[in-house]
C-alpha cells in the first residue's frame, strides 16, 4: 500500500532541507531531488516503526506580512 505525503522543501545555506508535515519527518540534500529521496527513506523507516491510523492533508496557503527595512 502507498500513500501520498507533502514535501516542503527551502534551500538553508548549502543544503535544502525537506520537511514531511503529514509525519514530522525531515532530512536534507545537496540537490532537492537528493533532499527529497532522503525524505522519503527517512519517512518509510519511521512508519515502520510508527504506522499511520490514518492521513489528513494539510492546508497549504500564503499570507502577507508588512516588513519594515
Amino acid at each position: 500500500m502507498t500513500h501520498i505525503f507533502t514535501a516542503i522543501v527551502y534551500k538553508e545555506i548549502d543544503l535544502y532541507v525537506a520537511e514531511c508535515p503529514e509525519v514530522g519527518t525531515a532530512s536534507q540534500g545537496s540537490t532537492i531531488e537528493e533532499a527529497i529521496k532522503n525524505l522519503q527513506e527517512a519517512t518509510e523507516l519511521y512508519l515502520e516503526e510508527f504506522p499511520l491510523k490514518e492521513t489528513q492533508h494539510p492546508i497549504l496557503t500564503t499570507f502577507e506580512v508588512a516588513v519594515n527595512a
